[in-house]
């Protein structure tokens, strides 16, 4: 739910900046963000300010408080009638400008916020809005009894590994995925770990959020393929996947393929999806990256030699045996 509290300012001159700057850093604090995560804020105005001025000699931003779900925010709007944003893919990566810059202005608000988005018009006008919530405090939930394991590694005779994973716990919540940059070597790497990095900052968003964020983040790199799975409770899991990270649930007797949207994050991808699937006693979840093959047998003698094994051996067992050499190879597995 949007507040009707919203506080508007004119954006005319560089003197404006500061005004600006100290009205999101009172709105933040006031609204029990902590000094850190308030600063950050104030240097996404910076940004928002120096857009307006470059660009469009001025504007107006306003600041709007957020409550929804027993959660504080923030929300940021931007609005201009200048020139409008011919490419705004290109916009959002870090390094491209118009107006002789460095041009990491929209890549900060990216990074820095939770949720971002562009609407533009050549000739016409800029609207940008962007949000920002409280991270709740660490609370006593238990976390989900959830055997948790990955392995990983470059392909032969190179150092830079293009694959990445996920791992991270919070408030009962747990999130994993697989991230694997397009190609080989350095750039992949570079692709890889820009998402982890954006996904390991956001990551107790909503998934459709985070794939939307990454994807922007990823826009200076070759482009990755991304899964996620989010276990929320015993008995579901929660999945979103883009290009070619490979998902399967294994009950014991049938295997349950996970589906993935095609797309790249770096560039235009669809409409996140969330699918909901079964998650209970004795189940595996096995994400792994093109660079394992795919086609070991999902049946009674797969359960008994596998069945035993922690999560952790599970994934590197499966990176032993069925890792391609031409590839960077990433196995993460999670056992109920």
């Amino acid at each position: 739910m949007v507040s009707s509290k919203t506080q508007r300012l004119s954006i005319t001159r560089r003197t404006d900046e500061q005004t600006a700057q100290q009205t999101a850093r009172k709105l933040a604090l006031s609204l029990g963000f902590a000094s850190t995560p308030s600063e950050e804020i104030v240097l996404v105005v910076t940004e928002l300010v120096s857009n307006l001025l470059k660009h469009a000699g001025g504007g107006v931003l306003a600041f709007t408080p957020l409550h929804e779900n027993g959660k504080s925010g923030l929300q940021i709007e931007s609005q201009d009638e200048g020139p409008g944003i011919t490419d705004i893919n290109r916009a959002l990566t870090d390094g491209y400008s118009t107006a002789g810059s460095p041009g990491f202005g929209l890549g900060t608000v990216n990074r820095l916020m939770d949720k971002l988005d562009i609407v533009s018009t050549t000739g016409g006008c800029t609207h940008i809005t962007c949000h920002r919530w409280i991270r709740p405090k660490t609370s006593s939930l238990p976390s989900l009894r959830l055997d948790l394991g990955a392995a990983t590694r470059a392909c032969a005779n190179s150092t830079e590994n293009g694959d990445a994973f996920i791992i991270n716990r919070w408030n009962g919540t747990t999130l994993v995925g697989v991230i694997d940059g397009l190609g080989h070597g350095p750039w992949a790497q570079q692709a890889a770990q820009t998402a982890r990095q954006y996904v390991e900052t956001h990551h107790d968003q909503p998934l459709q959020d985070i794939f939307q964020g990454a994807g922007h983040a990823c826009r200076s790199t070759r482009g990755a393929v991304m899964a996620l799975a989010r276990f929320d409770s015993n008995t579901k899991l929660t999945f979103a996947s883009v290009g070619n990270v490979e998902a399967y649930i294994w009950n014991g007797t049938k295997r349950t393929v996970l589906l993935a949207q095609r797309g790249i994050l770096g560039t235009d991808i669809p409409e996140i999806k969330t699918m909901e699937y079964p998650w209970g006693p004795d189940h595996l979840l096995v994400l792994h990256s093109d660079g394992l093959k795919d086609h070991w047998s999902w049946d009674k003698s797969f359960s008994r030699e596998y069945s035993p094994l922690s999560a952790q051996g599970i994934a590197w067992r499966l990176l032993c045996e069925f890792a391609r050499k031409e590839d960077d190879a990433t196995v993460l597995t999670v056992k109920n």
